[in-house]
């Protein structure tokens, strides 16, 4: 197989995969008869060459069974379910300055997704009023309230920067798609069901906000701590250097 480009869920690094560091098998599995009779069970693994991380990616999909090709092997068909085994969740690693507690409810988001998305988006919901709580200073009686205010602030040109309106009307929407693993419908017969990309999608909105909440505050913070030391320092240099008068008659 051909070298290929990938990103090491682990420790993020972009690099080129060779043949050597990635093993890729298929097993055709036949149990008689059932149905289906035979599936292929397909192995994916990738090493890291990071050499600070040197971790495999595992995953492990289940596909229909087409044909033996030319050489008797099994020539897997179209994925019936398909399992990540290593890292077990897919998220990406966050700064410490960003709360424990929200970043817990991130990853379990993750972990959950493929699994139940309801469940996961019910997570993300939870994840989200945990940083407008944190990042926003904005706590109420319902996540609703809190956003409504959080809207009435950039409108108003009080929210904290990097809150845009664009951003806001995300923060609904995950508020309605967590509403339904959160909340039963009235109608206990009509099932809304939630599917992995639209989960994946409110994960990808919590690391959008991760990054221009949490990370861009903190460069802002880190900039400015430099300028002023920066200034500081001018100040300490020119009152070293200022003339000293001879006050000798």
């Amino acid at each position: 197989m051909s070298e290929f480009n990938w990103t090491c869920r682990y420790c993020q690094r972009d690099q080129t995969v060779s043949a050597e560091k990635h093993h890729d098998a298929v097993h055709r599995v036949d149990v008689g008869d059932v149905s289906p009779r035979v599936v292929c069970l397909h192995i994916d693994a990738i090493g890291c060459s990071n050499p600070d991380c040197k971790k495999i990616t595992l995953a492990v999909s289940v596909r229909n069974n087409l044909q033996y090709n030319v050489n008797y092997l099994a020539h897997p068909g179209d994925i019936i379910t398909h399992h990540t085994l290593w890292p077990e969740s897919s998220h990406n690693p966050q700064p410490t300055y960003i709360p424990d507690v929200i970043v817990q409810d991130y990853k379990d988001a993750c972990r959950i997704r493929d699994l139940s998305p309801k469940a996961s988006a019910t997570l993300s919901r939870r994840c989200i009023q945990g940083i407008i709580r944190d990042f926003c200073k904005i706590s109420g009686k319902t996540l609703y309230g809190e956003i409504e205010t959080l809207k009435t602030q950039v409108e108003d040109n009080k929210a904290p920067p990097g809150v845009s309106i664009e951003s806001v009307e995300a923060i609904h929407h995950v508020r309605e798609i967590g509403n339904i693993g959160a909340h039963m419908e009235k109608d206990i017969n009509v099932i809304i069901d939630v599917d992995e990309n639209e989960a994946q999608a409110l994960i990808e909105l919590i690391e959008l906000l991760f990054e221009d909440w949490y990370v861009a505050r903190n460069s802002r913070q880190e900039k400015l701590a430099k300028v002023q030391l920066i200034g500081l320092a001018k100040a300490e240099q020119k009152k070293s250097a200022a003339p000293i008068l001879n006050t000798d008659i």
